[in-house]
């Protein structure tokens, strides 16, 4: 779950505990890491449409000077006038027509596969969204990890912000017989994320692992998916469902986020 504990990965941004409680999360069927793409060779991870396909054009075409010479050889004396106008037309009638099919054809292959490629390109980009404050990720989907001096300083929200989403999430646990205090709650969010919702811990075990810590507190997404709580968001940043879902974590490995003082 956070960095620091297993299956919660609840790890402030800088000074947040990390990699204490790994091994304790919950196993989950949901998938952490986006669909693998492999790019193409010399082409690192960055996204590159595919090039356009063969572009092939038609051939230059000489048949009709075969037909002139055959009426030629038929009639050397009756037929001269006849077979020179034949002879005549044919390099100015056919050739002309295998001109045009040879025009044709760089224009209308080429842009068909340029079309192809334009289509295909989208679906070749396969970084997904997140909210973390400075997340990167790879083309096949993995997080881009750092060191921790490198961390991103979080920034809180105003007390007004942290004190509503506290009491919204009170209400919520509540409602499902989830233990807590404004109090507990309030002096483990400070310590895993700084009282910042767009945590995102990038340095730590879980974040090698590609399920990095995230939110007011440092949940991982296998946790969270497993711990969320019905009313609340999908969103594991929103404020009010990861601080639901963390209690629901606690209260089922510590008792209560209460009996929390320092990373799990």
């Amino acid at each position: 779950m956070t960095a620091g504990a297993a299956a919660l990965s609840l790890v402030h941004a800088p000074g947040a505990a990390a990699d204490a409680h790994t091994s304790a999360v919950a196993p989950t069927t949901m998938s952490t890491s986006a669909p693998a793409f492999t790019p193409p060779a010399g082409q690192g991870t960055t996204d590159q449409a595919p090039e356009a396909g063969d572009s092939a054009a038609a051939g230059s075409g000489d048949t009709g000077s075969a037909a002139a010479a055959a009426d030629t050889a038929e009639a050397p004396a009756a037929k001269p006038a006849a077979a020179a106008a034949d002879t005549a037309e044919a390099p100015a009638a056919k050739p002309a027509a295998a001109a045009a099919d040879t025009a044709e054809a760089p224009a209308a292959k080429p842009a068909a596969a340029a079309a192809d490629t334009a289509a295909q390109a989208p679906q070749k980009k396969s970084a997904p969204a997140d909210k973390g404050r400075g997340a990167q990720y790879n083309a096949d989907g993995t997080l881009v990890t750092i060191d921790r001096k490198e961390q991103p300083k979080p920034k809180p929200a105003s007390d007004e912000q942290i004190d509503q989403w506290i009491n919204e999430a009170l209400d919520v646990m509540k409602a499902h017989g989830i233990p807590g205090s404004y109090d507990g709650i309030k002096s483990n969010l400070m310590r895993e994320s700084s009282g910042d919702p767009h945590t995102i811990n990038m340095w730590d075990s879980n974040a090698h692992k590609n399920i990095p810590s995230k939110g007011l507190l440092q949940v991982i997404d296998p946790t969270f998916e497993q711990y969320h709580v019905d009313g609340t968001s999908k969103d594991v940043y929103d404020p009010v469902a990861n601080i639901a879902a963390a209690c629901n974590y606690a209260a089922d490995r510590y008792g209560s986020m209460d009996n929390v003082n320092s990373a799990y």
